[in-house]
């Protein structure tokens, strides 16, 4: 996610003719528990329903037996109403209790409330900035709902009058987007128990990745979805404005009713379609071993399909392209096979059997969106081979395959954990397939990789906040992304040059294999790197992902003297047979410590490396030699990428002007450029 940010970013720089990109979810808090009365009476034992059970199916995945512990199965029955932008539903929801302790009590999510004026979602929104809307003024098209008409629990009876809203976050009484149910009788453990779910709900225009816009619909979290339990308790947190989501494994069957004239495109595997009498379809889709369900209908998408052979079977690809993209589909294509590639090889394989691209209406907020086989893509009707916005957001999107899909971690407390392993990735697998430096673009002489557009977005909110806290703790929308999406990915790239680049990516498929279809937390990660690479990595972990000391070394004095300096017209300028004293003292500025190495260059060629552990606040290098100092730098290989300022990490004894006089030439032709847009932008 968040790559919206970036594709707009990307087309500024185009159309301005400039390589300025800018611009690009605690962690120990225990989770929420939602309250309710104590129940009497004795835990049900087993469900009354006989068809109470989690399926054992595969129809979805490339494998004859199910990869996750399936906890449950939603059956859905959906009708959309395309022109009120309304879904009414009906499901049934099987739950399997393997807590190892009756529950009293079933908190649900309902996404689609967070879009009402009084809402936390909204109220951080506009407080805090958001991705996607301004709420400048409040508009009823932005309005969204989702009500539960009623809830039925199989063997205890019809208890909607139960239901009652909760903020476990921040005990927002207008609030809507948790209702807890406390049931009759407690689930004993290891025992089933099913809801029978009707609700209504009124979709936003698009916000948050979900909604409409013109005919086109993104059907993203718009179900009541039941929470999570997690060590030891109910997680099902507020929907808040820079939070995404936590669900568990299992089963869905989805049965969407919307006009014929829609074409649809859906997580999991089609399993059926067909007309109905009053001009509306039925399209039935089954999914394995997955969290979540999304889907999309637009009159006008036009259909691509292909096949990629992936280690565990065929994948089907289908892209579902926009008319003025549709020369684009082959490029999007291209992408998505280039990164499963990287993807499988790297760090394991992709199990299901589908993978739908959406390309979303233009100007909604449904660019740049992940779900389980489901994801969307961006890009514009003008989008040149050599800027890769498309290839940029594909490939993020897909990552999410794996550090969401299947690694599902909980993003409302550890958001990190999700976009910044996959930023991290984005580097890698973008650096593979685009070039190290040319990721980003590689237009009319202006070049950009994705390492430094992601460390660009850390360092302007470096000091803000640590990665390692609850999403919505963040101080702003802009402090959220450049340090959960950047400054990880800028970690992790750092940590490279501490344990060397086999050993991290040893590290990072070893994570992916062990926890794939889990809920791993922060500590697992953590220790696996540590446990892989045999280092104790205490010291940078409790500086880079629990605190916020900010980095910055810098060269802070260099000079050489004649020894005899003293002896007046012994030693001349030119004279090689001289000797000289020689002192470089490197500072560190801010409390960030870590181990760096200096590059010492000398006029007669030879250079010295010098490592220090920078736990001072200086250090002082001395040398005697027939030759003086010409340059230094600090971090000559150019590992460390959480350095907040390159600029004073090296030094020149005589600087060459022709580089200031190419930089002012280059300030001209960008200004120039900014200032006609500007004047045509004003007409």
């Amino acid at each position: 996610m968040r790559i919206r940010w970036k594709l707009v970013t990307l087309m500024t720089v185009l159309a301005l003719g400039t390589a300025a990109l800018l611009v690009r979810k605690s962690a120990n808090a225990s989770p929420p528990q939602a309250t309710a009365p104590a129940k009497t009476g004795a835990p049900m034992k087993v469900s009354e329903s006989a068809a109470a059970a989690i399926p054992d199916t595969t129809l979805a995945i490339n494998s004859p037996t199910p990869l996750s512990q399936r906890v449950v199965h939603y059956e859905i029955a959906a009708s959309y109403d395309a022109t009120k932008h309304t879904i009414d539903a009906t499901e049934l929801l099987t739950y399997h209790n393997l807590t190892g302790q009756a529950l009293d009590h079933f908190p649900f999510h309902l996404y689609q409330n967070a879009f009402q004026p009084n809402a936390t979602w909204v109220r951080e929104a506009k407080r805090d900035g958001s991705r996607d809307t301004t709420y400048d003024k409040w508009d009823s098209k932005e309005y969204g709902s989702e009500e539960i008409k009623s809830i039925e629990v199989v063997g205890q009876g019809d208890l909607t009058s139960q239901l009652h809203y909760i903020a476990p976050d921040d005990g927002n009484k207008d609030d809507k987007t948790v209702i807890d149910l406390p049931v009759a009788k407690p689930i004993a453990p290891n025992a089933y128990v099913q809801f029978k779910i009707n609700f209504h709900e009124q979709m936003p225009e698009t916000q948050a990745r979900s909604g409409w816009k013109r005919d086109f619909l993104l059907g993203g979290q718009w179900f009541p979805k039941v929470g999570v339990w997690w060590h030891g308790a109910w997680n099902c947190h507020q929907y808040h404005a820079f939070s995404e989501f936590f669900a568990d494994f299992g089963v869905y069957d989805v049965k969407l009713t919307v006009p014929q004239n829609e074409v649809i495109g859906a997580s999991g595997v089609e399993v059926s379609d067909v007309n109905n009498p009053n001009g509306t379809k039925t399209v039935t889709y089954h999914g394995d071993d997955i969290h979540d369900f999304a889907w999309t209908v637009s009159p006008r998408y036009k259909v691509y399909e292909s096949t990629y052979q992936a280690q565990m079977g065929p994948v089907k690809l289908r892209f579902l392209m926009q008319p003025a993209h549709w020369d684009q589909a082959e490029r999007h294509d291209r992408i998505i096979r280039e990164t499963l590639d990287r993807f499988e090889k790297w760090y394991g394989p992709y199990p299901y059997k589908t993978l739908t691209v959406v390309d979303p209406e233009p100007d909604s907020a449904a660019e740049g969106m992940e779900y389980p086989t489901f994801i969307t893509g961006g890009t514009t009707w003008f989008m040149p081979k050599n800027v890769y916005g498309p290839e940029l957001v594909l490939e993020h999107e897909f990552g999410h395959q794996y550090w969401y899909g299947m690694v599902a971690t909980n993003e409302f407390e550890d958001a990190w954990m999700d976009e910044g392993i996959n930023s991290y990735s984005e580097v890698k697998v973008l650096d593979s397939i685009l070039g190290k430096d040319t990721s980003i673009m590689n237009f009319n002489g202006i070049s950009l990789g994705e390492r430094g557009e992601q460390r660009l977005g850390y360092i302007s909110q470096a000091d803000r906040d640590p990665i390692a806290q609850n999403s919505y703790d963040y101080y702003s929308s802009n402090s959220y992304g450049g340090i959960t999406y950047g400054k990880t990915a800028s970690v992790l790239l750092t940590l490279e040059g501490i344990i060397g680049q086999d050993t991290m990516d040893k590290a990072m498929r070893t994570y992916f294999m062990k926890y794939r279809f889990t809920h791993p937390t922060k500590r697992d990660f953590l220790d696996t790197i540590q446990e892989v690479s045999g280092k104790d990595l205490k010291w940078y972990f409790d500086q880079a992902i629990y605190g916020s000391p900010v980095m910055d070394y810098e060269v802070l004095k260099v000079g050489s003297d004649p020894v005899n300096w003293y002896q007046s017209g012994t030693a001349k300028k030119d004279d090689k047979n001289s000797e000289y004293q020689s002192y470089v003292s490197i500072h560190r500025k801010e409390d960030f410590v870590m181990p760096i190495v200096i590059e010492v260059r000398f006029d007669n060629g030879e250079k010295i490396r010098e490592h220090w552990d920078g736990q001072s606040r200086w250090t002082r290098f001395a040398y005697t030699k027939k030759a003086k100092v010409t340059s230094v730098e600090i971090d000559p290989d150019h590992t460390v990428q959480i350095d907040r300022n390159n600029f004073n990490n090296s030094y020149i004894v005589e600087g060459n002007s022709k580089a200031t006089y190419k930089l002012s030439n280059y300030w001209l032709f960008v200004s120039q450029w900014v200032g006609q847009a500007l004047a045509w932008w004003g007409v």
